[in-house]
């Protein structure tokens, strides 16, 4: 009887240790299940992630792409901008300075005769506005000379040369080194030195300003009182540059300093030769000259030619 009682537990135990074997086998599969699972999951993650930063790399290439040609064509805009508002204010110039008294030859070439027609061609092809640059002498005593004998000096232009392959307003150049020496220094300056510097500060930023003072009916005031900044007497005032009584028919004012000083038209005359000369440079800087390098040099030339003259005291007067 006891055999049979061990028989019986070991056959037990024997059936446990199979539901266990099988329960164990179960589990092991539902493990390999759960683990392929795993592995799917992951790898669509995987190639999930991989979509979204491709995806995400490409917008940015293509925002990238655009912002490239949006700051392109702001760029392009810019520089159409800045071409149209220099020929604007090159509009205004010419428009400005037409009066009755000085009429702008350009603008109304029926006042002119045929023999000043023909005097107002340069060499070069470019023509300026006389009533801006105002240096041609005009007098009884000095007459105008129409034809002139060319030679190139081929210093000068090899200097030119230079300055044009890249055009810039820095004075370290051969060519503005020797116009300044040679023509703006001279030609700006005047007795009151501080202010002469002032000017040509002013000219070299392109914020000075030139403008006719129109005569009030005012008493009669000392030119002492009225020298700089007050209003126009009509009688003779102290011209602010050269410090001279003269009859000042127009001021000046400094960038946006309110204060306007009253000068001669010797003065003004110089100093709008100056002008003139940094406005057709700027010009060439900014790409608007489309002439060949000879004919800018010789326009150059004739620039440097107005103020080697106005430095001289000759000068154009309105009623000339």
């Amino acid at each position: 009887r006891e055999k049979e009682i061990r028989e019986k537990g070991s056959e037990i135990l024997r059936e446990q240790l199979d539901a266990a074997k099988r329960e164990l086998k179960l589990k092991d599969k539902e493990c390999e299940r759960l683990s392929q699972v795993r592995n799917q999951l992951e790898q669509e993650l995987e190639e999930l992630t991989a979509s979204l930063f491709e995806e995400a790399h490409k917008m940015v290439r293509e925002a990238n792409v655009k912002q490239a040609g949006a700051e392109k064509q702001l760029k392009e805009a810019q520089g159409k901008i800045d071409v149209l508002q220099a020929e604007v204010t090159a509009l205004k110039t010419l428009v400005l300075t037409s009066t009755p008294s000085s009429p702008n030859w350009q603008l109304h070439p029926q006042l002119q005769t045929s023999g000043t027609r023909g005097s107002n061609k340069h060499v070069g092809g470019h023509v300026r506005n006389k009533s801006v640059s105002g240096v041609f002498p005009t007098s009884k005593l000095c007459h105008r000379v129409s034809i002139f004998c060319l030679q190139m000096d081929s210093i000068l232009y090899t200097e030119f040369l230079l300055w044009r392959e890249c055009p810039s307003l820095d004075r370290s150049s051969a060519f503005l080194s020797r116009v300044y020496r040679e023509d703006i220094g001279p030609c700006l300056s005047f007795t009151r030195s501080e202010l002469s510097q002032l000017v040509q500060g002013a000219v070299e930023s392109n914020s000075l300003t030139i403008e006719p003072v129109a005569i009030p009916a005012l008493p009669m005031i000392k030119a002492s009182s009225i020298e700089c900044g007050g209003p126009r007497a009509a009688v003779e005032t102290k011209c602010a540059l050269s410090g001279l009584s003269r009859a000042c028919q127009h001021r000046i004012k400094l960038g946006d300093k309110g204060t306007y000083y009253y000068i001669s038209p010797s003065s003004r005359a110089r100093i709008t030769t100056v002008c003139n000369f940094f406005t057709y440079i700027r010009y060439i800087q900014q790409g608007l000259v489309r002439h060949d390098a000879e004919q800018m040099f010789w326009e150059v030339m004739r620039l440097r030619r107005e103020m080697a003259v106005a430095k001289l005291g000759f000068y154009l007067t309105d009623q000339g």
